[in-house]
């Protein structure tokens, strides 16, 4: 039989909860931590002394509390001096933001990107995004690792992106382009827009406290971020946007027909509302923005995509369970004036049993979502191991 672990161990789980708490949270009372994570408080004051020392939060009396006696102190993250790199490679521009601990964005950059650009063609300019972040870093900042969301699935051992659902797509070592782009000792992490988007509104979010979200991304495509029991699933699975709805519907890049992506995309859309010749986020608001003006055509886009929104997560529901489903992207802008009738369709999909309690949700943390969730995945070891993390 395995032993049981041992202080030393115990300790540093303790250290672990306690900074994740705060880092999610805010900033805390050592009286709610003594609350929350079930320690006393002798234990919860030698762990906030330990973090402090080692500058990961900080603490100070509150400022008033209305009450008699001896204040608790309130322990906060040392957000302004420790930080990640957060990347986003999105359809139509590329993101780069600098992120603090507990989840709080510092500063950020933003440069276009063509349609139809290779994802390694990025990579230079994400890198000179970085570099102009870097300018702006004080002297004393702890720097734990970048992580980078990009539409498009991917294999975590190696950051290796496959960068198309045609067959015939190579794979791309994008991790590795990043990492020589960027320089230095780099710590570096890629996953699934969508992927961390959903770990981002999971933790801090519209899915916060429930164990079992999708989150849907839409733009050209469309994915699926999942979390199941609490835990990202992190993989090459996800891939919503290719679940066959219609067998006799429209051809997809991925060699399939009537992938429900092919009825709820951008193209979709654009296509029933005759607007084929317009692209992007800006074009899909368009549309939006005249169905809700009474524009007949708009209309019935925005119908027609609602309808088999709904159905494909009406099918979702009845193999996930979720709790909360969140919608990203284009299916955000959608989803505004069609909730209704995405309900509607999905109840009449789905098993009572899997869908009366799932909530529908726009994302809280809106498009940051994925650059907070890029984050994530750079302060990870950190807050495993506070100790050996911060002494990297």
């Amino acid at each position: 039989m395995r032993a049981g672990p041992g202080p030393e161990e115990v300790r540093r789980r303790n250290l672990g909860s306690l900074l994740q708490y705060v880092h999610v949270h805010g900033a805390t009372s050592r009286a709610e931590l003594t609350s929350r994570l079930g320690l006393n408080r002798s234990t919860i004051g030698a762990l906030t002394t330990e973090l402090a020392t080692a500058g990961l939060v900080s603490e100070s009396a509150p400022r008033e509390t209305g009450r008699a006696g001896r204040p608790s102190l309130v322990v906060r993250p040392e957000s302004a001096r420790v930080y990640a790199y957060a990347l986003s490679i999105e359809v139509d521009r590329l993101r780069a933001a600098r992120v603090g601990l507990g989840g709080r964005i510092l500063d950020r950059r933003e440069a276009p990107r063509p349609r139809g650009m290779p994802a390694p063609d990025a990579v230079a300019p994400l890198a000179a995004l970085v570099r102009d972040l870097r300018t702006a870093v004080a002297g004393d900042a702890r720097y734990v690792g970048t992580g980078v969301a990009i539409a498009s699935r991917v294999r975590h051992a190696d950051g290796t992106a496959r960068l198309a659902p045609a067959p015939e797509q190579v794979e791309e070592p994008l991790a590795e382009a990043l990492r020589a782009a960027l320089g230095g000792p780099v710590r570096l992490t890629v996953a699934n827009h969508a992927d961390v988007s959903a770990l981002a509104e999971h933790g801090r979010g519209a899915a916060a406290g429930c164990d079992n979200v999708l989150y849907l991304h839409g733009d050209v495509g469309v994915s699926a971020g999942i979390v199941a029991d609490g835990h990202r699933a992190a993989g090459r699975g996800g891939e919503v946007g290719h679940m066959v709805v219609n067998p006799y519907g429209r051809e997809c890049p991925c060699g399939s027909r009537g992938c429900w992506e092919t009825e709820i995309g951008e193209q979709a859309l654009l296509e029933h509302a005759g607007r084929t010749r317009e692209t992007g986020r800006e074009a899909v608001l368009g549309v939006v923005e005249a169905a809700m003006r009474g524009d007949s055509q708009a209309q019935f886009a925005v119908r027609q995509v609602g309808q088999w929104i709904g159905f494909g997560v009406g099918n979702l529901a009845n193999i996930f369970n979720p709790e909360a489903v969140v919608f990203g992207g284009t299916l955000r802008d959608v989803y505004l004036v069609a909730a209704a009738q995405i309900r509607s369709r999905m109840n009449a999909v789905a098993l009572p049993a899997c869908c009366e309690h799932v909530r529908l949700r726009t994302p809280e943390l809106g498009d940051d979502a994925s650059l907070i969730g890029a984050a994530e995945l750079a302060f990870a070891h950190l807050l495993d191991d506070p100790l050996v993390g911060a002494a990297e």
